[in-house]
């Protein structure tokens, strides 16, 4: 072998037989760090690779250093070492399947801030309260601003999440009409109101490009009807001489259906009534809902109202529990379906309006026509 083959002349001395040649010469494409094995001076002592400082086995600290480990044996009879028997291996991640500590039990929680829910709720009974016993025609305005304000929620949300645009000019002016109509004519005035308010908002929408319109004009119809038409039965209630104890009772009991709903599901809840659409709501709290109400409505009818006895309370509780749960779930659907959790933040610890009045628009109907055919229109 001559000095260009390996780029340095041949050494002399202890470790001549490291790096000395061999007899028959380099073979070509060995590696300049090891040697001949046909070479005769091939048994003598030869220099251990160097290994990185760390842990002997499962270090974690070695995969990080891909210059410093060796990726397989330095000479081609060496086989990788292995830990000794007997030896532990150690690992520096637990077992997938190692018994884990179970977490700590977490506490119900309401979902929502409850000192601002109740705070706010004795607010709103305060004012509603005044109103009523005071003048008439002041919770007339008091149901009118509700409306309104409804109607602004639900057509925000629907333009946000769907793109829909349902007018909102007629469906407010029409809206609080049909809460004056339903208290100066009755029924009669609210549903001519409601027939003029959906004529105005199909007129109001074609002043706008005609893609979209039927879906608009179909959601304008719909908000129509699920606020303000509905709310015209409070109303409607108001106008009868015992008027002021008949929108008192609606009240109550729709709230006190709502609350033995909440604290009986909360405390007992474990089977849910209708997972798909409100997860939190349970059977238990509908059982609930209907003691609750049966009670207050007997209580309230051989109390408040006039000519009343206590089982028709009982049954008039029965049917403001059905109809206050279906009025939940059914605004659970749409703001499902919207994608959201609640209609607005105007009410803190409550949401919206529109999830104050989910539960009462459609028990308010239940109630007047079940006072009407106890004891009369008045």
């Amino acid at each position: 072998m001559n000095e260009s083959s390996w780029g340095a002349p041949p050494h002399t001395g202890p470790q001549a037989g490291y790096w000395g040649p061999s007899d028959q010469g380099p073979v070509q494409g060995a590696a300049p760090a090891g040697p001949a094995y046909d070479a005769p001076k091939a048994q003598q002592t030869r220099p251990m690779p160097i290994v990185p400082e760390g842990p002997a086995y499962g270090g974690d600290q070695d995969d990080d250093r891909g210059a410093a480990r060796l990726s397989g044996p330095l000479f081609r009879d060496e086989t990788p070492q292995t830990p000794p028997f007997g030896a532990v291996q150690q690992n520096s991640e637990p077992m997938s399947d190692a018994p884990q500590p179970a977490p700590p039990p977490q506490k119900k929680s309401a979902g929502r801030d409850l000192g601002a829910a109740i705070g706010v709720g004795i607010g709103l009974g305060v004012v509603i309260i005044a109103s009523l016993f005071v003048v008439k025609a002041v919770f007339v305005g008091v149901v009118a601003v509700a409306v309104v304000v409804g109607l602004w929620e639900l057509t925000s949300r629907l333009q946000e999440r769907k793109g829909i645009k349902a007018p909102l000019v007629p469906l407010a002016l029409g809206g609080a009409a049909m809460v004056v109509a339903g208290y100066v004519r009755g029924a009669e005035g609210a549903w001519v109101a409601m027939a003029l308010t959906a004529l105005a908002v199909l007129v109001w929408r074609m002043t706008e490009p005609p893609e979209g319109y039927l879906k608009d004009v179909t959601a304008g119809v719909f908000a129509a009807f699920y606020v303000p038409f509905l709310a015209t039965f409070v109303t409607m209630m108001l106008a009868a001489e015992d008027g002021p104890w008949r929108v008192l009772t609606f009240l109550l009991l729709t709230v006190v259906s709502d609350t033995g709903a909440y604290a009986v599901g909360w405390r007992f809840g474990k089977h849910k009534l209708a997972p798909r659409i409100s997860p939190g709501k349970t059977r238990e709290g509908l059982v609930g809902a209907v003691t609750f109400a049966m009670a207050a409505g007997a209580l309230c009818m051989q109390f408040l109202i006039d000519d009343g006895v206590w089982w028709q309370g009982l049954v008039l509780g029965l049917a403001v529990a059905g109809s206050a749960t279906l009025g939940d779930l059914g605004e659970s659907m749409i703001k499902r379906d919207l994608g959201i959790k609640d209609m607005g933040t105007l009410l803190p610890g409550h949401g919206g309006i529109m999830d104050r009045l989910d539960s009462l628009l459609p028990t308010a109907p239940v109630v007047w026509l079940l006072l009407v055919l106890f004891v009369g229109s008045g």
